[in-house]
């Protein structure tokens, strides 16, 4: 696919997805969506040929993403959003929450709605000081969507979601961060150094630990103690006969850095 609604690179080990409508505070259309999926499951099904043991997703501009391009009064009075949200955002969300490879939002400005929801989807949300978050949805009688239902509670709790969506009020990166919404806030000035040396971390990393860890920590919300401990032996002693291990074992009781080759 030739991406014209998003950049996407390779650098430092990670990829980069960058949405690229700033005119329109990278807004997602239709188009756009299908450039994400498209670029996801690629780094999914072909991170070790592409050199990507991680993924980060981005925006241009002021802005992470202002959630749902609405278009004209006409355009959102005869959208129908069942259908966008089956066919368009599920697939996306899906490829990235299905992903082989651990995946980062950086976030910059706003991300509201549909745009809050998707850096909510990532493994990581990293937040630049002056980035905040909207379920704005309430405002034009709308429920959250794009996963926001599913996201909120489950990272913020049920109180904290429930008073973001009724109140449809800016939660300021410092917010998120206190309320266990994101993964950390960060300085304005060192945020783009900061998320780049993160993902050139996750970049250099046992990747097969990774998937594995990714693989536990979806399971568990739908598993019993028992089928979760079970899952984790399961997924450890493959960890265990991997190279990375063999490597991080020897690094360790040689007092260095290990070098993790990604499998």
């Amino acid at each position: 696919m030739e991406y014209q609604e998003i950049e996407f690179s390779v650098q430092d080990g990670y990829a980069l997805i960058t949405l690229n409508r700033p005119d329109k505070m990278n807004a997602l259309n239709g188009q756009m969506r299908a450039e994400i999926t498209h670029a996801v499951r690629d780094v999914s099904q072909n991170h070790e040929s592409l050199g990507a043991r991680a993924l980060v997703i981005t925006g241009a501009g002021k802005g992470f993403c202002a959630g749902q391009d609405l278009g004209g009064q006409g355009s959102i009075a005869t959208m129908d959003l069942e259908r966008v949200l089956r066919d368009e955002y599920t697939p996306m969300l899906r490829a990235i929450v299905d992903c082989e490879v651990p995946t980062i939002a950086a976030v910059h400005g706003a991300a509201a709605g549909a745009g809050a929801n998707l850096a909510l989807i990532c493994d990581v949300v990293i937040a630049a000081d002056s980035a905040y978050f909207l379920q704005a949805f309430s405002r034009i009688g709308l429920i959250p969507d794009a996963g926001g239902t599913y996201m909120m509670p489950r990272l913020a709790g049920t109180a904290k979601a429930m008073g973001a969506a009724l109140f449809a009020e800016k939660i300021s990166a410092k917010q998120a961060d206190d309320w266990g919404l994101i993964w950390e806030a960060v300085a304005d000035g060192g945020f783009e150094a900061h998320w780049k040396a993160r993902a050139a971390h996750l970049g250099a990393g046992p990747s097969g630990a990774y998937r594995a860890l990714k693989q536990a920590f979806r399971a568990t919300w739908g598993n019993t103690l028992e089928e979760q401990l079970a899952l984790e032996a399961k997924l450890q002693g493959k960890c265990g006969k991997s190279r990375d291990f063999q490597e991080g074992s020897v690094a360790f009781f040689e007092k260095r850095p290990a070098v993790f080759e990604g499998r």
